[in-house]
C-alpha cells in the first residue's frame, strides 16, 4: 500500500472505504432483493450515501448469487470521484462492461468483442480503429440516411394520430434507429433486403437474455423476476435464430467494411463481423433507444417556451444554410446545449465498472478512500452528472446549461460516453468510438422534430413516451431539407 502511505505521510487522511458485504451470498442476495424489489435503483444508492455518510462505499452489486459469486463493488457516486473509472493507469477495464457478471461468448460468436477488451490487449486497438474506419466510411450516408428514416418515423407516427388521437412513438422509433444504422453503415436496407420491419425485434430478443440478470423483465412482478431471470443465466440457443438474421445480414451488405477489417487491420473476418453486429445492435441501437425518448420527455416536460425557441432556432439556422446541413446544425446552440443536458439527466448507459489494477487513493467530495489492487469499482452515472457540488439545480432540466463559455466549462462534467464530454475518444482508451456521431444524430433528431412539427405533449400518466398531442408545422411542411 505505498501510495497509501506516501498520502498518510503528507498528512491527508487516508479513511477506509465504509459499507459492508454482509455474509457470504446472504449478503449478497439481500443486497440484491432491496436493489430490484423494495428500494428501487435510486433509492438503494440514496439509502446507502445517508447510511454511511459518503458518496464512496463497498456495496453489493446485481446479479450476485448463484450466477456470480463476488458481486462485491465499491460504489463511487459523485462527480469527483467517478471519473477514476476512466483512468487507464489506475483501473482496468477486462471483461467489466456489466460490472462482475459478463454474458457467455456465444452470444457474440465466440468472441469476446471489445467492449469486453481492455485497452492493454492487442485486439481492442485493432477493432477499435477498424470502428472508427467503419464509422468513417458512412459519414456521407448520415444525414440522408437519417432524414429517410425520420420521414419514415413520422409517416407513422401521424397516421396513428390521426387514427386514435395519440401515438406511440416508442414503437416507431425502433425501426428508425436500426433502419438508419444499418443503412449507413452497410448502404443496404434492412427491410427490403431480408429482414423486413424485423430487425429491431431480432435485436431485442437477442439482448434480453444478456442483460436479464441485471436488469428487470417490466412485465413479471419483481419476485418473480428475482426467482427467475435474475438467477438462471439464459441460453443463448433461445434467440439464436434471430442473431444469426443480425449476423448473415451484415456479413453479406456489410462486405466492403470486412474487407477493409482483414486487409487494414489484419482482424479474423468472421470477428470483425461479430464486433460490428454487437457495436450496431448492443452499443449504437440500445443506447439510442434510451436516448431518443429520453430527448422527447425531457423537452416535453420542459414547456411550450423550450419548443417554440428550438423551432425558432432550428428553422432559423434551415433557412439561413439553405438547408438541414452540417452548418446549420453546427449553429444551432440551443439545440446542441439541449441534448447535452438529456445526457446529463438520463445518461443511456447508468453504471460504469473498473477494477483497480493497483493499489491507489480515490478522492471524493467528502474525503480520501484507499483502494486495493483487484477491487472491483462501479459507478452509477446519474448521481455523479447530477452531482449538486458541481452543478446548479443539478436535478433540473435547463436547457441552456450548457450555452455560452461557462457553459462550455461544464462539458467536462457529463460523462455519458465512458469518458468526460470534453475527452477525445481514441483505440487507446474505452470512450465511445462513436461518441461525437452519437451527439450529431441526437441533435439532427430535434432539428428534424421542429422542422415538422411546432409542438407536441406527452401522456404522462404513460411508463413509455406517447403523444397525446402533436402539432404539424406549418411554414416548414414543404421545406427541401439539404443533406449535407
Amino acid at each position: 500500500m505505498l501510495v497509501l502511505a506516501s498520502m498518510a505521510s503528507t498528512g491527508v487522511p487516508v479513511k477506509e472505504i465504509p459499507g459492508s458485504y454482509g455474509p457470504p451470498v446472504l449478503g449478497a442476495l439481500a443486497d440484491r432483493f432491496e436493489y430490484f424489489v423494495t428500494e428501487g435503483v435510486d433509492k438503494f444508492f440514496k439509502n446507502r450515501i445517508d447510511k454511511y455518510k459518503s458518496t464512496v462505499f463497498k456495496v453489493n452489486m446485481p446479479p450476485g448469487p448463484p450466477i456470480v459469486w463476488d458481486s462485491r463493488v465499491v460504489m463511487l457516486l459523485d462527480g469527483k470521484s467517478f471519473p477514476v473509472l476512466y483512468d487507464l493507469s489506475k483501473v482496468e477495464k477486462k471483461n467489466v462492461l456489466t460490472g462482475a457478471y459478463m454474458p457467455s461468448t456465444a452470444f457474440t460468436g465466440g468472441y469476446r468483442v471489445s467492449v469486453y477488451l481492455d485497452p492493454s490487449e492487442e485486439n481492442h486497438s485493432k477493432l477499435k480503429r477498424f470502428c472508427f474506419e467503419a464509422l468513417k466510411n458512412s459519414r456521407d450516408r448520415y444525414f440522408p440516411e437519417f432524414s429517410r428514416a425520420f420521414d419514415e418515423l413520422s409517416a407513422a407516427v401521424d397516421k396513428e394520430m390521426a387514427s386514435s388521437g395519440k401515438a406511440s412513438f416508442a414503437t416507431q422509433i425502433e425501426q428508425l434507429i436500426f433502419n438508419f444504422l444499418c443503412r449507413s453503415i452497410t448502404g443496404a436496407d434492412p427491410v427490403t433486403q431480408g429482414l423486413g420491419t424485423d430487425g429491431p425485434s431480432y435485436v431485442t430478443q437477442w439482448l434480453a437474455p444478456q442483460l436479464a440478470p441485471i436488469a428487470s423483465s417490466g412485465f413479471l412482478p419483481k419476485i418473480v423476476d428475482e426467482l427467475t431471470i435474475h438467477s438462471i443465466p439464459l441460453p443463448f440457443w433461445l434467440v439464436s435464430g434471430s442473431y444469426d438474421k443480425l449476423f448473415n445480414f451484415l456479413w453479406t451488405h456489410a462486405a466492403p467494411v470486412l474487407d477493409v477489417a482483414e486487409k487494414e487491420f489484419g482482424l479474423n473476418r468472421a470477428e470483425a463481423c461479430h464486433d460490428l453486429l454487437f457495436n450496431i445492435s448492443f452499443n449504437a441501437f440500445g443506447g439510442m433507444l434510451i436516448m431518443f425518448p429520453s430527448i422527447v420527455k425531457y423537452i416535453a416536460l420542459a414547456g411550450n417556451q423550450l419548443q417554440r425557441d428550438l423551432a425558432e432556432e432550428v428553422r432559423g439556422a434551415v433557412r439561413s444554410q439553405g438547408g438541414l446541413n452540417g452548418r446549420a446544425l453546427e449553429s444551432m446552440a440551443l439545440v446542441r446545449s439541449t441534448v447535452y443536458e438529456v445526457l446529463r439527466m438520463a445518461p443511456p448507459v447508468p453504471l460504469q465498472y473498473a477494477r483497480a489494477k493497483t493499489d491507489f487513493v480515490v478522492e471524493s467530495h467528502d474525503g480520501f478512500y484507499g483502494v486495493k489492487k483487484g477491487e472491483l469499482l462501479g459507478g452509477y452515472q446519474p448521481f455523479a452528472t447530477k452531482d449538486p457540488k458541481l452543478f446548479d439545480r443539478a436535478d433540473e432540466f435547463v436547457p441552456r446549461r450548457f450555452m455560452g463559455q461557462e457553459g462550455e466549462k461544464m462539458l467536462k462534467h457529463v460523462l455519458w460516453s465512458n469518458g468526460r464530454e470534453t475527452d477525445e475518444t481514441s483505440a487507446d482508451n474505452k470512450q465511445c468510438a462513436g461518441k461525437d456521431i452519437v451527439v450529431m444524430v441526437a441533435r439532427l433528431f430535434v432539428a428534424h422534430f421542429f422542422l415538422r412539427y411546432d409542438s407536441y405533449t406527452i401522456d404522462q400518466s404513460s411508463s413509455s413516451v406517447t403523444f397525446s398531442t402533436l402539432n404539424k408545422a406549418t411554414a416548414f411542411s414543404t421545406l427541401n431539407k439539404a443533406t449535407a
